[in-house]
C-alpha cells in the first residue's frame, strides 16, 4: 500500500545509536523533508544533519530495484522467483555435500529487530546452523560482554537523561559531537550548565573545549587510565564502603591490584600527567552523581572488554550505579547495534543472551518453531572469513553489511569472499561487498519499513514506513520470511508486529512489549508483563543470581600493536560528522557537498619531521597494507598519532587494519594500528587503495 497520501509519519532515525524520533513528511512517494519530534525521548526536539537532511538516498538512481543474478563477470536482472530458486538450489546442494555449518549469515545492525529476528531464525531453523553474527561483533561486543559479566545485563545502566542529572562525567574514547551529535550536544549543554566534564582521548575532540580537564592518552592504554583513577579513589578514601559491602563481590582482589597503579606509574604508561589522574578521580568520586560515557575508542582494542569491566569496578567502588545521574552509557555506533544482538543474531546465544547450548532454552525455541536446533556454537565474523579462506565455509548470506569496506584486513576479507562457492547479498545499493555476490536481493531503507529499533539506552522504539521501497525492491522482513518458506521453514509471521509477539513470548526482557505499549516514548528493556519498563537498572540489586555486582581484577596489558622503528606512528580510525559508517547512504545525499573525501590528520611536529605539508598526498603503510590519502595538519591530535575515517571506499582505510582482535569477543583492534607515513615522491598509483604492503 502506498504511503504517498500520508502527510506526516513518525519514526525513528536509522543512522546512529542515539535513536532520535523523527517526523517525516512524504509527498508523492518521496521524502519532502524531515523534522525532529519535539517529544522524542532521546533527542528532545533536536536532530543532526544526517537524520534531518540526509534522506535523498532513498530515491537515488543507484538504488537496487530488482534481484540480480551473476552471469560470468556481470549481473542480469531476475525475478524474485528466479533469485529464490537459485538460493534454494545452492543452499540445498551445499548442505547435502558439506552440512549446514558450511553456510553462514550476517544480520544487519541497521535493520529492525524484527528483521534481525527473522534472519537468525532463518539461519537456525531453515538452514540449520548457528553460524549467525552481526556487526556488533566489530564494535560493541566487548561492552555487551563486560556489562553482562559485571552487572548481569548487556546494555546501558541508564538513559541519556542521566547526562543532565549528573554533576560530573568522564567521556572516554568517544567523539560524541561527530559520531552521536545529539548526545554530544546534550553533553556540551550539561557542561555549560555546570556539569564537570573530563574528556579522555588521544585527540582533542570538540567536547574537550567544554571540559574541566582533557586527558590526552596513548592509544591502547585505557585500562591503565581506569586503574589509575581507581587507585586514587582507593588511596584517598573516596570509596563507598557501604555499597561495596552490601552490593558487590570480589573487591578485595580488585583493591590489591590497584596498588600496582599509582598515578606516577599510570603517567609512564599513558602519558597523562599524574596530577591529572588525581584530579579526574576526585572529580568523579566526589560528585554526588557522575556518569561514565564511552565509545569505540574503548571497545575496538585488544583488551576492550577488560577496560569496560574496570569501568564497572570504578562505578561500583564509588556507588555510582543504579540511580539517576550515575549511569554507565556506552554510545552504540549504529541505529540498532543493541537490538541486533538482543535478538540473538549471535553465534553463541539466543535472544536475551542465553547460550545455544542451554538445553532448556533450545528446547523452548524448538517447540515454538517446530524444528530441531543445533547446540553447537557458530562462527563469529572473523572466524567466518578464516573458514572461507580455509575452504571450510562454502557460502554466506550477508544482509545489509559492506564487510569489504568496513571490516579489518580488507585483503583477507576480499580473499574470503572470493573463496566462497556462493554468496548472497541483501542491500539497498551495490557496495564493495556485493561486487562478489552471486545473487543480490534489493531491500528496503529504514524509511520504507515497519518494525522497531533499540537505541543505546535500551529504548525500544517504533519504526514506521513513510514511503514504499523503489521498483521491485521488497522490505527486508518480507524477503527473509519468504526465503525461509522457500527453504522449507514457514515462520508464520505475517507482519513485523507478529514477529514482536514471538520475540516477547521467547525473550524474558521483552515479555511485556507490544506495539501499542511502545507509543511515542518507547520502552527501555527489561519490560515486565504489565508493560512497566526500566530506564534505570540496578536500583536495588544487580542481575545476577546472588544480586551482587562483580569486580574483576584485570591488569593493564599492552595493545596488540605498538609503534616501532619501522612503523613509528599509531593510526586511529573513527567517524566524521558529515557521514555515517561506510557512507553508503550519506554519500548519495547532499552531505557529499559538505565533505567530498577524507584526509589524514597529523600533528605539526610529526609533519615537520616527515617533511609533509598541508594537503600533501601521503602513503600510509602498516604491517597489513598501504593506502594513499591527503594530509591535514592539526594540533588536535597528539604527537605520534594519526587519524582518519572509513566513509569512502576509494581510500580503503581498513586495508591498514590487521588481525589483532579483542581477547574475549573477537572485536577488531581498529584504534591501535602501527603505521608509517611518507610524502609521495611519485605520481599516485592507478589503484592506490589496493596496493599491497611491502
Amino acid at each position: 500500500m502506498s504511503k504517498a497520501t500520508e502527510s506526516t509519519v513518525s519514526t525513528t532515525c536509522g543512522y546512529c545509536g542515539v535513536g532520535c524520533r523523527l517526523e517525516v513528511h512524504p509527498e508523492n512517494g518521496v521524502i519532502a523533508s524531515i523534522s525532529p519530534a519535539m517529544d522524542g525521548p532521546a533527542n528532545k526536539g533536536h536532530t543532526c544533519l544526517k537524520g534531518r537532511f540526509a534522506h535523498q538516498f532513498t530515491r537515488s538512481d543507484e538504488r537496487l530495484t530488482t534481484p540480480l543474478i551473476r552471469e560470468g563477470d556481470t549481473f542480469r536482472e531476475a525475478t524474485w522467483d528466479e533469485a529464490f530458486e537459485r538460493i534454494v538450489s545452492e543452499f540445498t546442494r551445499i548442505k547435502s555435500d558439506h552440512g549446514p555449518d558450511a553456510i553462514a549469515g550476517l544480520a544487519s545492525s541497521r535493520a529492525t529487530n524484527e528483521d534481525c529476528w527473522a534472519m537468525q531464525r532463518l539461519m537456525r531453523a531453515a538452514v540449520g546452523t548457528n553460524n549467525i553474527d552481526n556487526c556488533s561483533r566489530v564494535c560493541h561486543s566487548p561492552t555487551s560482554f563486560a556489562l553482562r559479566r559485571c552487572f548481569g545485563y548487556s546494555g546501558a545502566s541508564g538513559t541519556f537523561n542521566d547526562i543532565e542529572a549528573a554533576d560530573a562525567a568522564i567521556l572516554i574514547g568517544a567523539n560524541a559531537t561527530d559520531g552521536h551529535p545529539v548526545v554530544g550536544a546534550r553533553i556540551k549543554q550539561a557542561a555549560i550548565n555546570g556539569m564537570k566534564l573530563v574528556t579522555v582521548d588521544p585527540r582533542r575532540i570538540e567536547l574537550a573545549d567544554y571540559a574541566e580537564l582533557h586527558c590526552s592518552m596513548r592509544p591502547g592504554t585505557n585500562a591503565a587510565v581506569i586503574l589509575g583513577l581507581a587507585n586514587v579513589v582507593m588511596t584517598e578514601g573516596l570509596t563507598d564502603e557501604k555499597f561495596i559491602a552490601e552490593r558487590t563481590e570480589g573487591y578485595e582482589e580488585f583493591a590489591a591490584l590497584l596498588a600496582e597503579y599509582p598515578p606516577e606509574e599510570v603517567e609512564r604508561i599513558t602519558g597523562i600527567p599524574a596530577d591529572d589522574i588525581r584530579t579526574t578521580a576526585r572529580i568523579y568520586a566526589t560528585a554526588e552523581n557522575a556518569c561514565l560515557i564511552w565509545g569505540l575508542g574503548v571497545t575496538e582494542q585488544r583488551y576492550g572488554s577488560e577496560v569496560v569491566q574496570l569501568m564497572c569496578g570504578l562505578a561500583m567502588m564509588t556507588g555510582k550505579v543504579g540511580r539517576l545521574g550515575s549511569a554507565l552509557l556506552p554510545l552504540r555506533g549504529q541505529n540498532n547495534v543493541q537490538g541486533s544482538s538482543d535478538m540473538g543474531a549471535l553465534p553463541d546465544t539466543y535472544s536475551g543472551y542465553r547460550p545455544v547450548s542451554d538445553e532448556a532454552v533450545a528446547t523452548m525455541f524448538e517447540e515454538r518453531w517446530g524444528v530441531g536446533l543445533s547446540r553447537e556454537k557458530g562462527l563469529t565474523i572473523p572466524k567466518m572469513f578464516d573458514a572461507a579462506v580455509a575452504g571450510e565455509l562454502k557460502s554466506m548470506f550477508i544482509f545489509g553489511e559492506d564487510v569489504a569496506q568496513t571490516d579489518p584486513n580488507t585483503t583477507h576479507v576480499i580473499h574470503a569472499l572470493e573463496s566462497l562457492e556462493f554468496l548472497v547479498c541483501q542491500d539497498i545499493f551495490m557496495t564493495e561487498t556485493t561486487k562478489y555476490a552471486d545473487v543480490i536481493l534489493p531491500a528496503s531503507a529504514f524509511l520504507e519499513k515497519e518494525g522497531t529499533f533499540i537505541n543505546a539506552e535500551r529504548r525500544i522504539q517504533h519504526v514506521a514506513a513513510a514511503i514504499d521501497p523503489p521498483g521491485d525492491a521488497r522490505t527486508d522482513f518480507e524477503i527473509l520470511t519468504s526465503l525461509s518458506a522457500a527453504l522449507g521453514h514457514e515462520m508464520n509471521l505475517a507482519t513485523p508486529e507478529a514477529a514482536m509477539e514471538e520475540i516477547a513470548a521467547l525473550t524474558p526482557e521483552f515479555t511485556g512489549v507490544t506495539y501499542e505499549r511502545l507509543g511515542r516514548e518507547g520502552l527501555c528493556w527489561p519490560v515486565e508483563a504489565d508493560g512497566s519498563d526500566a530506564p534505570i537498572l540496578y536500583e536495588e540489586k544487580f542481575h545476577h543470581p546472588n544480586g551482587l555486582g562483580s569486580f574483576n581484577a584485570l591488569p593493564y596489558r599492552e595493545p596488540g600493536e605498538v609503534a616501532d622503528e619501522e612503523f613509528p606512528l599509531i593510526l586511529i580510525t573513527g567517524r566524521r560528522l558529515q557521514h555515517y559508517n561506510a557512507g553508503t547512504m550519506t554519500r548519495r545525499t547532499r552531505n557529499i557537498e559538505l565533505m567530498e573525501s577524507d584526509w589524514l590528520e597529523i600533528h605539526p611536529e610529526d609533519a615537520e619531521r616527515l617533511w609533509i605539508n598541508e594537503g600533501d598526498l601521503v602513503a600510509v603503510r602498516s604491517h597489513h597494507g598501504r593506502i594513499e590519502i591527503p594530509v591535514r595538519i592539526t594540533d588536535r591530535i597528539e604527537k605520534g598519532n594519526v587519524f582518519t575515517a572509513f566513509h569512502f571506499p576509494e581510500l580503503r582505510t581498513n586495508l591498514l587494519v590487521g588481525d589483532s582482535v579483542e581477547v574475549n569477543t573477537g572485536c577488531p583492534e581498529y584504534k591501535v594500528v602501527a603505521v608509517d607515513v611518507r610524502a609521495m615522491s611519485e605520481a599516485p598509483s592507478d589503484t592506490p587503495a589496493l596496493v599491497a604492503a611491502d
